[in-house]
């Protein structure tokens, strides 16, 4: 594959499948996500591989591997071992060596998602592992979240509010949350998701395929 414009203006000098980064913290339904994104890729024809990361074990890995979506083979685990934005941002090799063996095993690799561990609103990725990377926040997590101007919030490609159907549950305006969110990054990207029902992951899909694989 040729070397191509990155979503972020310039030429990637590594050439092979696109890497899409998926953050945001603990319980904010990162691999549930990923598990409505498989078959909204496959229906759409896209080869796909999966890399996730988890502190000390391949939990997140093993629950996607056993879901029946992929194949087993095409999912691999990176222990962090530490702060999980260590190996996304300040030493990302082992997510790229991880990345980098899946594209060999599978040469018809044409995205791979790399899910971070479960990290703060400060967690961003470095784009020497990825194109481009989404943050996903959740609604339980409080309507304050837009207004705190984390680095995860602000900075990334696609913001998306998940479990939309707890608003009700927890208290919060879910309007007020959005047009916070979208305020605070400038009308940047945002979409509301409800992973239970599948809300949402079209358009997650098509912004994929729009802004990184170019299609």
């Amino acid at each position: 594959m040729d070397a191509r414009l990155s979503p972020h203006g310039k030429t990637a000098s590594r050439v092979g499948a696109a890497r899409v980064g998926i953050g945001g913290p603990v319980g904010s339904g990162k691999t549930a996500l990923i598990e409505r994104l498989i078959p909204a890729f496959a229906a759409r024809g896209v080869s796909l591989a999966i890399v996730t990361n988890d502190l000390v074990t391949a939990e997140d890995a093993e629950r996607i591997r056993r879901s029946g979506l992929i194949d087993p083979a095409r999912v691999a685990a990176v222990e962090a071992g530490a702060c999980p934005h260590t190996v996304i941002r300040e030493d990302p090799t082992l997510n790229i060596a991880a990345a980098d063996e899946l594209e060999a095993r599978f040469p018809d690799a044409e995205l791979i998602l790399i899910e971070s561990g479960g990290d703060n609103l400060a967690s961003t990725f470095s784009l020497d592992l990825v194109d481009w990377w989404m943050f996903v926040i959740d609604v339980a997590g409080g309507d304050d979240i837009p207004r705190k101007n984390g680095p995860g919030v602000l900075k990334c490609d696609l913001l998306v509010v998940n479990k939309t159907d707890l608003a009700p549950y927890v208290g919060v305006d879910l309007p007020r949350m959005e047009a916070e969110a979208t305020a605070a990054r400038g009308g940047r990207p945002i979409v509301l998701t409800n992973c239970r029902k599948a809300e949402g992951i079209e358009a997650i899909a098509d912004k994929i395929l729009s802004a990184v694989l170019f299609r």
